[in-house]
């Protein structure tokens, strides 16, 4: 691992490492907040649909 640490230091390539990092925190981060829109999409739906069956039923009685 040191020799990496030292290759990259000597051809000054640190700046490509620190961009892929960036980059890949990044698109993880992305990920995950998709995820959570999704998962909060579907809960809305299941609400919405438990709200709907619920106005069916209060409309059923007079």
């Amino acid at each position: 691992m040191s020799e990496l640490i030292t290759a990259l230091s000597e051809r000054g390539d640190l700046a490509h490492v620190v961009l892929g990092a960036w980059a890949g925190t990044s698109t993880s981060m992305l990920l995950w907040a998709l995820k959570q829109v999704i998962r909060f999409n579907r809960r809305f739906e299941e609400f919405m649909h438990e709200l709907e069956k619920l106005n069916q039923i209060l409309k059923m009685d007079p």
